[in-house]
């Protein structure tokens, strides 16, 4: 057989082994650098329960969960927090809302395992020996209630809005409540309770507004 670096030739039988070995020695090595690369990557997380550590309302909850769990079950099926509640479970109406680092969150859309080592309140972590939030209170004087499904996550995101605004205005009462909805239609009542629900309380609010206007999800 003509040697390789004849132009007109053919490949010889030396040449053709030398470089069948030199590709298995490649594919070698390649096959060896994703082993060990998969060996060092990330553990894996389930399917299966894991345990999962989370601080609610100042208490450390451990439960075994797995990774598909949402923070608004794991409170409501394994920690007994049944306050917020699950209504739309596609994290457009609000009733789930929970305060999570200081940022209100849909529970039903945020996963357990995502919250672990931050401070989460929920309705429950509201009230304080005893005594209703003036959040609370002030949803109770204004009559802010009808079905109730929705009040949890509506008495979270106030909290929230007045820790970030301590005397909110109406534009900042609708821009904060936004993700919110009441389906029985009390928004006038709502709106009210947002706007003197502050510690020092505010003047009965006297607004017009109607419909999803002010607060849909």
């Amino acid at each position: 057989m003509a040697h390789t670096d004849d132009p007109g030739g053919t490949v010889s039988r030396r040449d053709f082994f030398r470089t069948v070995g030199a590709s298995s020695l490649a594919t070698g090595v390649l096959a060896a650098v994703e082993t060990e690369a998969q060996v060092a990557g990330p553990a894996l997380i389930g399917p299966g329960e894991t345990p999962v550590s989370l601080t609610i309302n100042g208490r450390v909850h451990k439960l075994m969960l797995e990774p598909r769990v949402t923070l608004l079950d794991a409170a409501r099926m394994h920690a007994g927090l049944t306050g917020n509640k699950r209504v739309c479970d596609r994290g457009t109406c609000g009733a789930c809302t929970m305060i999570v680092d200081g940022r209100t969150v849909y529970s039903c859309s945020t996963l357990a395992i995502e919250v672990q080592g931050k401070q989460i309140r929920s309705v429950e972590g509201l009230s304080k020996n005893g005594a209703l939030h003036p959040v609370q209170e002030a949803f109770c004087a204004a009559d802010a209630m009808m079905c109730g499904f929705c009040t949890p996550g509506f008495v979270v995101a106030t909290v929230a809005l007045h820790e970030k605004f301590p005397n909110p205005t109406e534009a900042q009462a609708r821009r904060e409540l936004n993700g919110n909805v009441c389906r029985c239609g009390t928004f006038n009542r709502v709106l009210e309770a947002a706007l003197k629900g502050g510690k020092g309380g505010r003047a009965r609010a006297s607004v017009e507004m109607g419909g999803n206007e002010v607060v849909r999800g």
